[in-house]
């Protein structure tokens, strides 16, 4: 588990701190959570597709946003792009965030200067009330430290003694629900999880969490780095928790997509899920404990994009590796500087195609891919990850369409034959991103 002291990070930082030990799977099942539930919004497509293909809106709906206060952008070409638990003091730095394609601030320092924020053209998502945020966020992996359940909550987070009354029970819930009370009136609520609702609590327990508590939610794990996630109590979940993962199941940019695909399960779709994905090394060093590759961080993030995150989180801190820093973004050049500038820009640049509607069904393909279809003004895309560590060749079959898909920014295209195409995945890291003209045979 990654552990985050409270010295070295402030008061703040005690809402990252995890639970080590304790497995919360049996904490008693809840009454109702009252909270209003998350706000749903109506498809914005409405035509009738060819048969066989069903039209699937973003999760949520594209003007999820718009109801709250000071809301996130709802125009096509906005996508949320985040960076977990930054400061924002001075001008060059939020600069250099915003250059690098970063666009929302996804918890921030107390003393982090929200004007600046806005007269940068970023968005906040807070831990304290301010007028210029965009959204008021909860305690975070309340799931790991507190547990399914609704006793009292002390008051006090993990490190600084006991959490529930009493002692040995359970109360995240109510940690959620006193956190929320405190939240501006119109705000939209932000809670990230962790291992609890991706792993060892059942649906119910989940649910009592994700639904009705916020209206939009994340949770965090970290496939590439974590020494401990390829156990069978945690990552295992992926198969039924009956063994620990091998390297090559577990070492998956495609879990990262699982993850989203489990949150989206427990919301039903009805709210955006982001997805997070680690830029360094976010556990203290051990034999098992490693800092992440550029490759890796495009896969995870392509693959999430690809199971329906509605936006990206980086998490921003290294507690061991070569640059031990809060601000890996800012403070360690290289491989992940450099990935994360060139995925953001891609991500922008296809804001207006993630935004729109999937089309299930539409593309089928043979191969060790997972893949997502999307129509945008009358032109098919088709986003390609790989799912299993030595990639291979995959043959996909188109349902509408023109003859010839384009690959994206990789200058090559691969002519269809009676609406199929193949491509070669190198590896497990290995995404490719296609599109193709004649999308409006598709019937809508």
């Amino acid at each position: 588990m990654k552990r985050r002291t409270i010295a070295r990070f402030g008061a703040l930082a005690a809402l990252c701190l995890l639970a080590t030990t304790a497995m919360v799977s049996g904490a008693p099942i809840p009454g109702p959570i009252t909270a209003p539930a998350p706000s749903i919004q109506t498809p914005h497509s409405t035509s009738t597709p060819m048969p066989g293909i069903d039209v699937r809106d973003v999760d949520g709906g594209l003007d999820f946003y718009s109801p709250f206060t000071n809301a996130l952008p709802t125009e096509p070409h906005f996508f949320p792009v985040g960076v977990w638990f930054e400061s924002a003091l001075e001008k060059d730095y939020v600069a250099k965030d915003r250059a690098e394609g970063l666009n929302t601030y996804v918890v921030l320092t107390t003393d982090s200067d929200l004007d600046l924020v806005r007269a940068s053209g970023m968005y906040a998502i807070p831990t304290f009330a301010a007028a210029q945020a965009s959204g008021y966020a909860l305690g975070d992996e309340v799931d790991m430290w507190a547990g399914a359940g609704d006793a009292p909550w002390t008051g006090k987070y993990p490190g600084e003694g006991p959490i529930c009354v009493p002692e040995q029970s359970k109360c995240g819930y109510t940690v959620q629900n006193q956190l929320r009370a405190a939240a501006p009136p119109g705000s939209m609520i932000y809670a990230n999880y962790g291992k609890g609702i991706t792993f060892w609590l059942s649906d119910e327990q989940s649910r009592a969490f994700i639904n009705g508590t916020q209206n939009l939610v994340s949770a965090d794990t970290y496939w590439f780095t974590d020494p401990n996630i390829c156990a069978k109590t945690e990552g295992g979940a992926i198969n039924g928790s009956t063994n620990d993962l091998t390297e090559s199941e577990c070492r998956l940019a495609a879990n990262y997509g699982w993850t989203v695909e489990r949150i989206r399960k427990l919301t039903g779709g009805k709210a955006p899920v982001w997805a997070f994905v680690e830029v360094g090394h976010p556990f203290e060093d051990s034999p098992q404990a490693t800092t992440i590759s550029g490759p890796q961080i495009r896969a995870a993030v392509w693959s999430s994009l690809i199971h329906g995150a509605r936006g990206i989180i980086y998490f921003n801190h290294s507690f061991g590796g070569d640059c031990v820093t809060q601000h890996v973004l800012r403070d360690c050049p290289g491989e992940a500087q450099s990935t994360v500038t060139a995925v953001n820009k891609q991500i922008h640049d296809l804001a207006p195609i993630l935004n729109a509607p999937f089309l299930d069904g539409a593309t089928t393909a043979s191969g060790p891919v997972d893949l997502a279809t999307k129509l945008h003004n009358s032109k098919l895309y088709i986003f390609a990850g790989a799912n299993k560590n030595t990639g291979g060749a995959a043959t996909f079959a188109v349902k509408c369409g023109g003859s010839t898909a384009v690959v994206i920014d990789e200058n090559r295209t691969i002519p269809m034959v009676k609406g199929t195409f193949t491509d070669t995945f190198a590896d497990g890291n290995a995404v490719h991103l296609y599109s193709i003209e004649g999308g409006g045979s598709c019937g809508f």
